[in-house]
Parts: C-alpha cells; sequence; structure tokens
C-alpha cells in the first residue's frame, strides 16, 4: 500500500470520527447480548462487529462527501478534511463503496435475514445525508439509524426478530436518546442552518423549546430503558445501570443551557460514550451472569 493510499486513509478515519462508532457499537453487542441470552458465538460477534464498522464509516464519509459545501461555507466545520482538501472527492467515493461492500460481506456471514435487509439498513443510513435539506424531523431520522444497530444484532443472533418486546424497545431507547443529543448538539448551528436553507428543531423551534424536546425524548429513553430491564428481567445489575443512564441523561442537560453552548462537545462527545458503555456493562453483564457467561469466560481464560 503506498504511503499516499495510506495518508488518505488516515485523513479519512479521522474525518469520519471512526472512534465515535462506540456510540452505537456498545447497543449492538448488547442486543446480541440480550438475544442470546449470554454469549453469543465468537463467528457471530465479529461478523455484528465487521458490519457495524462497515455500516458506519459509509455512512459518515457519504455525509461528509454530500455535506462539503455546506461544511466548507460553515466556519464550525470548514476544516473539516474534504473541504479543506486534505482527501480528495474521489479517494472518498472509493472509501464508502468499500465500506458498503464490508458490511453486505458480514450481513451475508450471519444470515439469510440479515442479508436481505442490510439493503433497508445502508439505504436509511445514507439517506440521512439529505434529510437536513427536507425536513427538520431529522432529528429522528438519525435517531432510526442508530436503532438499527441493536434490531440488527438481534436478528444476527436469532435471524428474526421474535420475540419482539427486548429488541423493539432498546431500539425506541436508542432512537429517542440519538433524537434527543443530536437536537443538542444541532443548536450550535442554527444561524448557519436559516442562512443554508437546513431544517433542524432548533431553527424550527428556536432553542430553548428544542432543548425542551430534547429532554422529552430523553425521558422517553429512560422509559423504554426500564421496560426492557423489566421484560429481560434485569433485577441486578441492571437496575444499576438504569439509574446511571438517568443519572447521564440529566448531566447532559445540565450542561446545556439555551444561552449557554459552550459545553456542548462534552455533552454530545463525552457524556453520551460513558453512556452507551455503561449500559453495556451493566445490562450485558447482568445477563452474562444469570447465564454464567462471566463464570465460562473466567474458567476459559485462566
Amino acid at each position: 500500500m503506498s504511503t499516499a493510499i495510506l495518508r488518505h486513509t488516515r485523513v479519512t478515519l479521522a474525518m469520519i470520527k471512526f472512534e465515535h462508532t462506540l456510540f452505537a457499537l456498545p447497543f449492538a453487542l448488547l442486543g446480541a447480548l440480550l438475544a442470546a441470552r449470554g454469549w453469543p458465538s465468537g463467528r457471530v460477534l465479529f461478523w455484528i462487529l465487521v458490519a457495524m464498522v462497515g455500516a458506519r464509516s459509509a455512512a459518515m464519509a457519504f455525509n461528509r462527501l454530500v455535506d462539503r459545501q455546506y461544511d466548507g461555507a460553515n466556519p464550525r466545520t470548514r476544516n473539516r478534511a474534504l473541504p479543506a482538501g486534505l482527501v480528495s472527492v474521489r479517494f472518498v467515493k472509493m472509501f464508502i463503496v468499500i465500506s458498503a461492500a464490508v458490511f453486505f460481506l458480514a450481513a451475508a456471514m450471519l444470515n439469510r435475514m440479515t442479508l436481505l435487509l442490510s439493503p433497508i439498513a445502508l439505504a436509511s443510513i445514507l439517506l440521512y445525508s439529505y434529510a437536513k435539506r427536507v425536513t427538520s424531523y431529522t432529528h429522528l431520522f438519525i435517531g432510526w439509524c442508530l436503532a438499527l444497530a441493536p434490531s440488527g444484532a438481534w436478528i444476527a443472533v436469532r435471524g428474526s426478530f421474535s420475540p419482539w418486546t427486548v429488541p423493539l424497545w432498546l431500539s425506541v431507547a436508542v432512537m429517542t436518546w440519538t433524537a434527543g443529543f443530536d437536537i443538542i448538539y444541532s443548536c450550535q448551528d442554527v444561524e448557519f442552518d436559516r442562512r443554508a436553507g437546513l431544517h433542524s428543531f432548533p431553527r424550527k423551534w428556536g432553542i430553548a423549546r428544542a432543548l425542551w424536546i430534547a429532554r422529552g425524548l430523553h425521558g422517553l429513553t429512560f422509559i423504554s430503558l426500564l421496560v426492557v430491564v423489566v421484560a429481560a428481567e434485569l433485577y441486578g445489575l441492571g437496575i444499576v445501570g438504569l439509574v446511571l443512564a438517568g443519572g447521564l441523561l440529566i448531566r447532559q442537560h445540565l450542561l446545556v443551557k439555551p444561552d449557554d453552548l459552550s459545553r456542548v462537545n462534552e455533552a454530545f462527545f463525552t457524556v453520551n460514550a460513558y453512556l452507551s458503555l455503561v449500559l453495556l456493562v451493566t445490562l450485558g453483564g447482568d445477563v452474562l451472569l444469570r447465564s454464567g457467561g462471566v463464570g465460562l469466560s473466567i474458567v476459559s481464560i485462566m
């Protein structure tokens, strides 16, 4: 591999914030643990991971590609790789095709149902890039995209969506959580969105009302997680995770005020990364403890 390709790859991975795969990946893993009621096979976990990385990489690179003119005009984003000329459009297109191919390969390696549904999943996460040009409900659209992760992992393990209670409510939790924090993040760009003709809740209803909508969505997140805990009977670590998640959701809203958005990045990146990991460790840990999977893992390691 040439030095130029390596450099473009590094720039592209930085551009799509590859490390933020942490937002959705814990929920995919949690969906897999809940579906298997313990550890899924190593093969299934591997291909779920590959599918997540491929899908998110394709989606984020596509978003940066189609938004490059908007990013170049926005003072907050004009230094991103594409508008700054740090990587070529041609290379990003190639990166998208390869990432999508990796996603389809992983879906095919899981089971027939994941392969059949993979075009719908990929179309959803690519079309999100155009949502803010036509609707203020773009936040719910991105919520839908991330909500595919736990449901997709459930189907990857079981080959179907049934029984539907746990995966449905876990997906609702992810959807409302994502939509809520996306509203918070979009508060930074209200003035630019007005000038560029882009749509968002903060632009439509103002920052103060939009933040109240985000709080309402995160209230639904907590209720949905409660349903998951009850339906899956996670009354040990699951309760701990529920309490911690509620605290982190509250913390996120205490950091952001209509007249002070200086801590949006902390609310968006740091708190949300903690929340997804906390839920994976606690709810997933509860599943493993109930199945005896933790003990088996320790024995196998020793």
